[in-house]
Parts: C-alpha cells; sequence; structure tokens
C-alpha cells in the first residue's frame, strides 16, 4: 500500500498501522475482521465489536460492562445526530474509545471517551453520568466538556494565554482528560476532509500549536506522529503530498535496503547470543519535512529517513547490542545519542546511532528495552494500562507525578505570572520541542537539560529564579568560565552566587537561550523597579499626547482603561504603565486605543448644523473620490469618513454623488440609487457634488463590489453556464440568491467583485447572450 493510500483510506478513519489488506479476497482487514466496504465502518455495531476485540488483546479477562453500559447510553443519547460526513454521531465516540484502547487505556477512560460529547451535545448532564458511571468517570467526562469549550484560534492575547491556564489546570486535576481530548482531536483531523478549506487549515494550525507538542511532552509518540502528518496533510497540501511522492519514488528500492539491514542485523544478533526484535521503517512525514526545512536539505540528503529498531530484553543488552552495530557498520562521527543514560523530559530512553551501510547508505539505528518501547509509544498512557494486581510496585499516582515534574513547573509558572503575554511565551517556548538539548549536571551529580546554545545563567534559573538571580559567576568542570560560556553535553557546572548580588543585567537578556531564564530575569525587572516604571510610562503616554496634540484628560478614563487592560491581557492600568515604562508595550499602541474608544462613543455628537456646515464648506469644490487597494482618498473635504454605500454599490465609471451623514462621515451614491431619488428636501440639502479622480481606472487595482439582478426563464443549466462566465472572467463571486415564480420565471441577484464599470459592462453583455436571459439590471437600493 502506497503512503498516499495509506492516508486516504477510508476518509482516514483507519489508524495506518491498523490496516492491512487479504489480497486473496480484495477485503480490508482490521483486528482480524474482514471487511466488505467502508460502509461497515459505519456500522456502529460493528465498531463497537472492533473496540472490544482491542481490549481483548490486551486484557483478555477484563469486565466489559462499563463501556457496554457507555455505548448503551451515547447510543441513546445522540439518537439521530449526524456528523458533516453524513454518517451517525456515534462513529465519533466509537472511534475515540477505539484510539483509547490502542493507547491500552484503563476502563473508565474509554467510558469517558465513549461519553465526551454527552453532556455537551445531549439532554444528559453531568449529574446523570455521575449516577450510572461514577465520580471518576463523571470527572473525566466533565474535564473533556470543559476543553471543549475552548477556543484556541483567537488571535486575541488573552483569550490564548486563558485557554492555556484551563488546559494546564485540567491535566492536572487528571491527565486522562488531555489524553481522551487528544483521542478527540486526532479522530478530527482523520475526518477533517468534510470540513472547508479554511476550517481544516485552522484546526491543523491549532492540532500543530497546541496539540501535538502535549502528545510529545506526555510521550506519547502513537498520537504525536499522526496528529503531525494529519497537520501538514491540511495546513500545506501541495508539500505533504509532493514529500508522499518524492519517498514513494524509490520505495521499492529502499524497502529493500532496509529488509536487507533488518537481516544482517538480527543474524549478528543472533550469533552474539543476544534475543532481539529488529524491525525497519520509514520516519514519519512531519520528521522528515521539519529536518529538510531545518537543515535545508532534500529527501535524498536526510541521513536518517528510515531507522532499524532493535528491542531488546535489558538495558544490558542495549549496549551489548550497540558494540555488535558499531562492529558491523561505520559509525558517523556526532551522531550518537545515548537517552538511556539521560532520558528526555518526557521519559523517552533509547540509544541512537547513525551508521554507513556497505553501499554508502546512511541509517538511523534505536536501540531500547521493551518496556522503553511502551512508554516511548504510549508515553503518561503506559500507566494506566489494566493492571491484574499492583504486585507491591508504586501507585498510578506516585509514577505519574514521577514523570510530570515539568507540568508541575508550568503550574508554578501559572501561580506567578500575572501578565499573559508572559505566560503564553513561556508555555509556547516550553512546548516548542524541535531544538536539540544539553544535558549537563549539577554539583551533586543531578541531569539538567537545556536548549542547545544554553549559557551557565540559564542553568542557574533552571535551578531556582533565586539561583540566577543572586548569580555572580560560574565553575565549568572546576574552572572558571565567562556567563556567556556555551554548555556542552556532559560539564558538570557549579553557580557561584552572593548575597551582595544586585541581581541580573539587562544584558542577560541577549545572552540567554531558555525562555524560562529570559521570562525569569524580565519578572525580576518588573517587580524590582515596577515603582520607577509605571512613573516612566505615566510621562510617556503624556509626551505622546502632547506631541500628537491629544487631550489627555478625555482619554485617560476607567472604563477606556479596562478596554486596554483587557486587550494587552493585564489585570490593573498600573501594570499597564509599568509595560510601557520597561518597554514591553508602546505607548503609541495604548494613546491610541484609548483615543479610539473615546471616539467611539463621541462621534455621535456631531449636530445638524456641523453637517450642514461641512456641506457648505464642501461644496464649494467638488469632492474628487479615488480608490485604490489603500482605500479611499478624498478631496476637498476634511476630517470625514467616506465610505460606498451597500445600496448601490458604485463603481468607477457610475455617476456618484455624496451624502452627508450624522456621525457616519459621507456616503457614496450613485445618481440614479432609489435611495437618492425619493430624498425628502430637508436631507437633500445634505447632498454635494463628487466625482471619481480621473486616473481611477481598472488598472489601479482597486476592487468593488456590484451587485446585478437577472430575469430569467427557469431551464435546466443556467446557472452552471453563468458560474462558467464568472470563472472565465476570473471573477469573484460575493453571494447568489435564486427565486423562481409559479410562472417559471427565474431571479437571480448576484453580488462580486470588479474593478470598475468596463469590466461590469463586459460581463453583464456576456450574460445577457446566454439563452434564457429576459433582462439584467444593477441593484439600485
Amino acid at each position: 500500500m502506497s503512503d498516499k493510500t495509506t492516508y486516504e483510506s477510508l476518509d482516514n478513519r483507519i489508524a495506518p498501522e491498523a490496516l492491512t489488506k487479504d489480497h486473496t479476497k480484495g477485503l480490508a482487514v482490521i483486528d482480524g475482521h474482514a471487511v466488505k466496504s467502508q460502509e461497515d465502518y459505519e456500522d456502529p455495531d460493528r465498531l463497537y465489536d472492533i473496540l472490544i476485540a482491542r481490549i481483548r488483546k490486551y486484557h483478555p479477562s477484563t469486565d466489559v460492562s462499563l463501556i457496554e453500559k457507555a455505548y448503551k447510553l451515547a447510543v441513546e443519547a445522540h439518537g439521530d445526530q449526524r456528523r458533516k460526513s453524513g454518517e451517525p454521531y456515534i462513529i465519533h465516540p466509537l472511534w475515540v474509545a477505539i484510539i483509547l484502547a490502542d493507547l491500552e487505556m484503563d476502563k473508565e477512560t474509554i467510558a469517558a471517551g465513549m461519553l465526551h460529547d454527552v453532556v455537551e451535545d445531549t439532554k444528559f448532564t453531568e449529574e446523570d453520568i455521575r449516577k450510572e458511571f461514577g465520580a471518576e468517570v463523571a470527572l473525566l467526562v466533565d474535564g473533556v466538556t470543559k476543553l471543549g469549550r475552548l477556543s484556541y484560534s483567537s488571535d486575541k492575547l488573552e483569550v490564548q494565554a486563558e485557554n492555556l491556564r484551563k488546559m494546564f489546570l485540567a491535566m492536572a486535576k487528571d491527565i486522562r482528560v488531555i489524553i481522551i481530548k487528544l483521542a478527540d482531536r486526532l479522530h478530527n483531523m482523520r475526518t477533517l476532509q468534510f470540513m472547508t478549506p479554511a476550517k481544516q487549515k485552522e484546526k491543523a494550525k491549532e492540532t500543530m500549536d497546541i496539540y501535538a507538542p502535549i502528545a510529545q511532552r506526555l510521550g506519547i509518540s502513537k498520537i504525536k506522529t499522526e496528529l503531525d502528518d494529519l497537520a501538514l496533510k491540511y495546513s500545506q497540501p501541495e508539500v505533504f503530498y509532493d514529500l508522499v511522492n518524492q519517498i514513494n519514488a524509490r520505495k521499492t528500492e529502499r524497502e529493500e535496503f532496509v529488509e536487507q539491514i533488518v537481516d544482517e542485523v538480527s543474524t549478528h544478533m543472533k550469533n552474539a547470543g543476544i534475543r532481539a526484535e529488529v524491525n525497519g521503517r520509514v520516519k514519519h512525514f512531519f520528521s522528515i519535512y521539519k529536518k529538510m526545512v531545518n537543515q535545508d536539505k532534500t529527501v535524498d540528503q536526510i541521513y536518517d529517513l528510515f531507522a532499524v529498531r532493535i528491542i531488546v530484553e535489558s538495558v544490558k543488552d542495549c549496549y551489548a547490542a550497540l558494540g555488535v552495530i558499531h562492529e558491523m557498520y561505520t559509525p558517523i562521527p556526532g551522531r550518537f545519542k545515548d537517552y538511556i543514560a539521560m532520558p528526555k523530559p518526557n521519559m523517552y530512553q533509547s540509544l541512537h546511532t547513525t551508521l554507513m551501510s556497505s553501499v554508502g547508505q546512511p541509517f538511523e539505528i534505536q536501540i531500547r528495552t521493551e518496556e522503553m518501547h511502551k512508554t516511548a509509544e504510549y508515553g503518561i498512557a503506559a500507566h494506566w494500562k489494566y493492571k491484574e494486581s499492583n504486585d507491591g510496585k508504586k501507585s498510578v499516582e506516585a509514577q505519574e507525578e514521577e514523570k510530570l515534574s515539568w507540568l508541575r513547573q508550568i503550574l508554578e509558572w501559572q501561580r506567578d505570572m500575572s501578565d499573559n503575554r508572559e505566560f503564553l511565551n513561556l508555555i509556547k517556548g516550553d512546548l516548542d520541542l524541535f531544538a536539540e538539548d544539553v544535558y549537563c549536571f549539577t554539583p551533586q551529580g543531578d541531569v539538567k537539560n537545556l536548549p542547545n546554545g544554553s549559557t551557565p545563567i540559564d542553568f542557574a534559573y533552571a535551578i531556582h529564579s533565586a539561583v540566577g538571580n543572586k548569580m555572580v559567576g560560574a565553575r565549568v568542570n572546576g574552572k572558571l568560565v565567562n556567563i556567556d560560556y556555551k554548555i556542552q553535553n556532559g560539564d558538570r557546572i557549579e553557580i557561584l552566587t552572593s548575597q551582595n548580588s544586585k541581581g541580573p543585567s539587562r544584558d542577560w537578556l541577549n545572552i540567554v537561550k531558555s525562555t524560562q531564564a529570559k521570562n525569569k530575569i524580565n519578572q525580576w525587572f518588573k517587580k524590582e523597579f515596577k515603582e520607577s516604571n509605571i512613573i516612566r510610562g505615566k510621562d510617556m503616554i503624556a509626551t505622546y499626547c502632547k506631541a500628537k496634540s491629544i487631550n489627555l484628560t478625555n482619554i485617560i478614563q476607567p472604563k477606556y482603561q479596562e478596554i486596554v487592560q483587557k486587550k494587552y491581557g493585564f489585570k490593573d492600568w498600573e501594570s499597564v504603565l509599568a509595560a510601557i515604562g520597561h518597554g514591553g508595550l508602546k505607548e503609541g499602541q495604548v494613546v491610541n486605543r484609548l483615543a479610539e474608544e473615546y471616539g467611539k462613543d463621541h462621534r455621535q455628537a456631531i449636530t445638524d448644523e456641523v453637517v450642514l456646515e461641512r456641506v457648505a464648506e464642501a461644496a464649494k469644490n467638488k469632492v474628487h473620490i479615488a480608490k485604490s487597494k489603500s482605500g479611499i482618498v478624498v478631496k476637498g473635504i476634511d476630517d470625514m469618513a467616506v465610505r460606498f454605500s451597500r445600496c448601490c454599490n458604485p463603481v468607477p465609471g457610475d455617476e456618484i454623488i455624496g451624502f452627508v451623514t450624522r456621525g457616519r462621515g459621507l456616503s457614496i451614491h450613485r445618481t440614479d440609487c432609489i435611495n437618492m431619488i425619493h430624498l425628502s428636501e430637508a436631507e437633500r440639502a445634505r447632498l454635494i457634488p463628487a466625482e471619481w479622480e480621473t486616473e481611477v481606472t481598472e488598472k489601479s487595482g482597486g476592487q468593488y463590489l456590484a451587485e446585478i439582478k437577472m430575469y430569467a426563464n427557469d431551464q435546466q443549466g443556467l446557472l452552471m453556464e453563468i458560474s462558467r462566465i464568472f470563472t472565465e472572467e476570473n471573477v469573484d463571486v460575493k453571494s447568489m440568491n435564486v427565486r423562481t415564480s409559479k410562472k417559471g420565471t427565474a431571479t437571480i441577484e448576484m453580488g462580486f467583485i470588479v474593478h470598475g464599470r468596463e469590466e461590469l459592462e463586459r460581463i453583464v453583455k456576456k450574460l445577457q447572450q446566454l439563452s434564457g436571459i429576459i433582462d439584467i439590471e444593477r441593484a439600485t437600493g
């Protein structure tokens, strides 16, 4: 099966690794079930059988009555609801439950996955769930329901930051809430083809920015890799399919190469007496794409395009296997990583080495134990696998606590930070996992991992804010170093502190690499100099207002201040002033927003006398109207907004007239506009002559909405012919409305973008030539 087929199969509803082909009968096969057609995947009972089969696979003796009960309630609750694809809604929660079963989650999580949309979309309440399924399942369903209400696509900083805060708090209550949300997002991404292209791009960006990094932080590569690939497919389809085609171009050759390596490695492991499972695979598309972009390389230049994985029984066998491999093939210098001795933050462990084959083709080998492999695939989810007994081991909660030190760190940041902008930057920096880390040691031998290029200052702040703030120097491997020293893998670092230290220097902001250190340094300056920053901020606002002749007393009012605070994510006005004082905000941004809000409140105060005075003043000279991409230019009338009326939509070439409104500036109409023809005598006093600038032509790039009304005989194929003309003319249609009378006459109203009257007349002429068109007229109010 080609990679493209994998991602298109059955509308993306089958995980690529779950789908095989029974070539003897031409049937799709999943979990041993032969499936004749896609419709079988729209049969809820069929999918439920698949779910139970998957659960039985990893826990044959478990009681599935809770899951069966959840399925029956979900079927009843969702009833006749349908998804955008047209399939029954129950298909979605079933697939979410199957994905959770793929992660080998416990029955409470799978039941909650089945019920995750019930409270949001049906008559059932959280209390109903609690009565039927208990407090644990109700807590999970409630957590997922609340996360479903968050909107990550908002461009507003404070909304993004607040949503992320809520997401991390939900994680802290029970990490399974996020695991269910990831499964929900994965199935939505698999069925994204039923959404509009704009929605596809929005969801793909959200997935790439938020969900995939969180899946990686939780170590769930099984979900993370598929989310990445699907996000790439919908955000950059051309790139995705080009990459698929490039990889498929030499697929047979590559498969033969990998098979040869697997056979060679298996033989050598057997000869060395090491029990090992060896397999090979092409890396997932997004991983290859990131390397191509970051390293500016083509597919053929990527070293580790495919990887061979060796799974052994013990850590000792991992290093023994590494010795055998390095004896067989030439290792490429600088391409060996020991993640067993120094695990990644998400507890990923493995040995990675890149080697040169006998035919000169580089490839990567990963060596790990079965336990490490499960952690790499399932991450934190591995802790909720069904267990017959605890065997005296640590509780699930204790194991989870060990793995989630990074989450505790984020919750500490939440408590410390009042500034949403800072929190957002910190979180996004923390979730940016594509940068390589360096590993170093404290004097006590504890491992710290920092972004590549980090300095002793980064190390100090990674230990504690107080250590960083009191730092006066550092020793690396026993020797004094400069504070801008670049930390190398394996360095042992000792931070020198002093109570007499005056605190960090602003220069440090240009030296440190980690987002965490930058934010902690900025925090120190804000707290230390808040009073002086507030005073400086006030002065800067006053100076700006004076320079721009803005009345400061008018605009500094509590209701306008509150709008600015909300926009920039501050809790009080003093924090805004302090941000201006230390350079985090520009005084011009703040003053202009205050003035804009003040202007909205006072725009309506224009009296009839003022309006008529402006008309008299403007009437002395004709008002010349020019329209370009940059907006409307007016000559002969000052301080008045100009807009084109929607009732008649004038375009360059039309005869026009101006109407001075009260509070909304100058409105430009066509002279044949019904609204202008029927003006009262009092209103006619507001009319002023207007004309287009002579240089306003179709080539000037202006875009105008034109509206026409067509009368036609109701006949088959007419709309198709109309659409063909607009397509040939490359005209953007904005609206279309069709009504048919009992007598068989159709009225078609259309709105579309033109550059001027000449283009409009050309289109109308072509439309008039169509068979069945009776008459065409411009909309006139």
